[in-house]
């Protein structure tokens, strides 16, 4: 081997292994919660997340807020109520949380839905009398981060993370992978553990999942 190939290969060796450092080490985080979340999804009865906690209360809003009930088309009845007063008031009063998921308007009822981790929110207002009967649903912190692990009610935000995690676990799967082709001595073991983990894998898959 030519000193010019020599000295590529060591500052190639000296790039590729730096780059897995630091993205192993800015993605520890990621790769621990996931890893964590993970068997808590597999095995969810192992810590409570089938326990349900629920809060029912009542109360009544402005009648304003909800528009003229009776003898209104279906388009005419979602403008005239004021979605956003009757979102904040909740939160205000009821300490509601989570997005808005969902907000559904007819002749006789609103029904407007909270979604977020490991919670859930569902109100049902009557709109001739401005009454409204409020269930919150709490599911605790193991059912949040399975939430979580899922990008389930999670948000955009959340998804964008999601995408960058797995790009950047695919980023140290493969620097790893590259690293193993400059060490001579592991060279041989290395990939032939690789290609035994991924038969394995591979092997589970065919022979123990239900198809």
């Amino acid at each position: 081997m030519s000193d010019t190939k020599r000295a590529w290969k060591r500052v190639s060796a000296k790039v590729i292994r730096w780059l897995h450092l630091y993205a192993s080490m800015f993605s520890f985080f990621v790769v621990f919660f996931f890893s964590i979340t993970g068997i808590t999804l597999n095995h969810p009865t192992w810590f409570g997340t089938a326990e349900e906690h629920v809060a029912e209360s009542h109360g009544q809003l402005n009648t304003s807020w909800l528009g003229t009930a009776a003898n209104e088309s279906s388009e005419n009845a979602a403008n005239e109520v004021q979605k956003l007063e009757i979102v904040e008031f909740l939160r205000g009063e009821h300490q509601v949380r989570g997005a808005v998921s969902e907000f559904a308007i007819d002749e006789s009822q609103c029904i407007v839905a909270f979604r977020a981790p490991g919670y859930t929110a569902d109100a049902f207002i009557d709109r001739a009398t401005g009454n409204f009967d409020l269930v919150q649903s709490s599911f605790g912190f193991v059912a949040c981060i399975n939430d979580l692990h899922k990008g389930r009610d999670s948000g955009k935000g959340w998804g964008v993370l999601i995408d960058v995690s797995a790009v950047i676990l695919i980023f140290v799967s493969v620097t790893g992978l590259l690293l193993i082709f400059y060490i001579n001595r592991h060279r041989n073991a290395g990939l032939i553990t690789a290609l035994a983990g991924t038969v394995a894998t591979v092997a589970i898959y065919y022979w123990l999942v239900p198809r």
